[in-house]
């Protein structure tokens, strides 16, 4: 039986080779639930955007990648649900490279799969959350986190696992009349990668280069450098799947980004599909408010439109949760209970993604229904932690498998109604 690390202790093996990205082999996995959507998958015609581009992969004739972006908590800064899609995608219709990854390590245990992220004399924060009184992050990109912060010596390193090497890499940041630019080292090739424009805002550049490399290094020109974010593509035609996610987060995270930021970065990444995976946060905010959240979510898909024409979206409804301390609760020790706005929180998501044309995922269903967090929890090889929200690296893999074949499932659909 294959393991991995825990999240907790990733930070620790930073050192080690790059390791190929491969499914966990689990000792038994259990069938997917029973959910409220026909095939997990409600509106999966709001997804015909992102079919075609598939498709046109899939038959030679696409050189573009098809580029994933989900936005969310701790599910998806974590990067092993995102990471099991990401796997089977790119074994079915090619690799395409990593995608974005924050430009730094921006907390203890950043493991995001793919490639491996070292800095020195460099160091970067997760965005503060906001405040459910109001929004304040300005000059916070769609990575949520703060501006590097520079030491005598800064350096980043970026080492990408065999079949993720960098043949395209695009690094947006803060562009001016003055703006620092950066030293690029792309397994040897020096070259210089300026961020002078001639008004202050956000800036992104993107760069060719002569060779795929598996190694990058990246040095500031000046104290005044700052970047947003750093992606890697291989060049080639298929998959890029980037896992946006923000330990803590709530919708508010992304009602907080600057749009200016978001605006450009959404434009050079062009994603065929947006993923919108809030809500475990929210459904345990004893002070949640359903009339609220369902303005700011009617919200952000409307902005998310409006600045990315191109992409389909798709909604992942808060998977099961348990809170201990619920006498009488559902678990097996009797103790916890999913909080009662956790499903207020879907019942939302459901209606908003019927009412605005969005596709939306039972993740809940597609884990057993209620209290399934606890039976996955106890499984000999438990698929979700003791915590009764987040799921082993066994869980993440199930999970992220079975969002696979919903979503193949539909695309398969769809390819016989083109026909």
């Amino acid at each position: 039986m294959r393991r991995f690390a825990p999240w907790g202790v990733l930070a620790a093996l930073f050192a080690a080779p790059v390791q190929a990205q491969i499914p966990y082999e689990a000792l038994q996995a259990p069938a997917a639930g029973l959910t409220v959507c026909p095939g997990g998958l409600c509106q999966p015609g709001a997804l015909s955007g992102f079919f075609q581009a598939l498709q046109a992969t899939e038959q030679g004739a696409r050189t573009r990648p098809v580029h994933i972006v989900q936005l969310g908590d701790s599910h998806t800064a974590g990067d092993r649900i995102p990471g099991a899609l990401r796997a089977r995608l790119q074994a079915r219709f090619g690799s395409a490279g990593r995608g974005v990854v924050a430009p730094g390590v921006p907390y203890a245990g950043y493991g995001p799969l793919q490639l491996q992220v070292q800095a020195q004399d460099w160091s970067i924060a997760t965005a503060p959350l906001t405040p459910a009184s109001g929004v304040s992050s300005a000059e916070i990109g769609l990575a949520g986190v703060t501006r590097p912060a520079y030491g005598p010596a800064p350096r980043l390193s970026l080492t990408l696992e065999p079949g993720a090497e960098a043949q395209v890499v695009t690094l947006c940041g803060r562009g001016g009349p003055n703006a620092g630019g950066f030293r690029l080292d792309a397994d040897g090739a020096r070259q210089t990668v300026e961020l002078s424009t001639t008004a202050s805002g956000p800036a992104c550049r993107r760069l060719r280069l002569d060779r795929a490399a598996t190694r990058l290094e990246l040095t500031p020109l000046s104290a005044d450098a700052e970047l947003y974010d750093i992606e890697t593509e291989t060049g080639r035609p298929g998959v890029i799947v980037s896992s946006l996610g923000v330990v803590g987060a709530t919708l508010r995270e992304l009602a907080a980004r600057d749009e200016s930021i978001a605006g450009l970065e959404l434009a050079v990444w062009r994603p065929s599909l947006i993923v919108v995976a809030f809500g475990t946060n929210e459904g345990f905010d004893p002070g949640f408010d359903p009339v609220s959240y369902a303005s700011s979510l009617r919200a952000q898909i409307g902005r998310l439109r409006r600045l990315s024409p191109q992409a389909s979206l798709l909604i992942l409804g808060a998977p099961d949760a348990l809170r201990s301390g619920s006498p009488g609760g559902c678990s097996a020790d009797g103790d916890r209970a999913p909080p009662p706005q956790l499903a207020m929180v879907r019942n939302v998501q459901r209606a908003i993604a019927s009412e605005m044309g969005v596709a939306f995922w039972d993740w809940q269903g597609r884990m057993g229904g209620e209290c399934s967090a606890d039976r996955l929890a106890l499984q000999a090889d438990p698929f979700v932690r003791g915590d009764r929200v987040h799921f082993t690296s066994a869980g993440a893999d199930w999970i992220g498998g079975l969002l696979n074949d919903d979503l193949m499932a539909a695309y398969e659909a769809w390819k016989q109604g083109q026909g």
